[in-house]
């Protein structure tokens, strides 16, 4: 792991002028804390942290927030976790994709969908903020919303008035026995996204 971190941040200066379009950044959206770990608004983060434990990587503190580098049939993935809370995700997104060179059609952003049934994915080349702040900071920062976004679903059973309370509220028990294989379905639909395209993937797992 040592070995990896010196290489993330030594990349000789004549290797990092080209894009390498084998390079991907996924960002998953959350805010750090205890708190927040198992609510719907940190899905970004969970879908992460499942794959990473099924191929066994470690997150490594960096600068804006965690990540670790997963490597599949030639493929690297840089999975972000930004510790910038969520209205400031796009200053790690920003950083984190110029630094690496990674092209825009390289970066998969994952988030909470309220409009989406629970656990029902939905991959787009593109699209509006939706009133989601990680988004609509990205946006702004990018000053671009042609970036792929991979919405979860979370569905929209609260009351009138209680959707902050929802949406930062944990999983109830349902959700929670569910849950495991939505997430393997959404690390399923990641490595197809570096690994087959956009447009293979959407095809493939948009409304599974």
């Amino acid at each position: 792991m040592i070995k990896w971190i010196t290489n993330l941040f030594s990349t000789p200066k004549t290797e990092q002028t080209a894009i390498d379009m084998k390079k991907f950044l996924i960002v998953g959206l959350g805010n750090i804390g205890a708190e927040y770990v198992n609510t719907r608004h940190n899905i970004g983060f969970k879908v992460l942290d499942f794959l990473a434990r099924q191929e066994s990587l470690d997150f490594q503190t960096v600068k804006l927030g965690a990540m670790a580098e997963y490597k599949i049939k030639g493929r690297t993935l840089l999975l972000l976790k930004p510790n910038t809370y969520m209205n400031l995700s796009g200053k790690a997104l920003q950083y984190w994709m110029e630094k690496e060179k990674i092209a825009k059609e390289n970066i998969l952003v994952i988030t909470d969908d309220l409009n989406l049934p629970f656990g029902t994915i939905r991959i787009k080349p593109k699209g509006s903020d939706g009133g989601h702040n990680g988004l609509k900071s990205i946006q702004q920062t990018l000053n671009s919303a042609d970036y792929p976004r991979f919405r979860f679903g979370i569905s929209d059973e609260f009351k009138k008035g209680k959707q902050v309370d929802y949406v930062l509220g944990e999983w109830d028990e349902k959700e929670k026995e569910t849950l495991p294989e939505r997430l393997e379905m959404a690390v399923k639909a990641v490595q197809s996204f570096a690994l087959s395209g956009l447009e293979n993937t959407m095809t493939g797992y948009n409304g599974k």
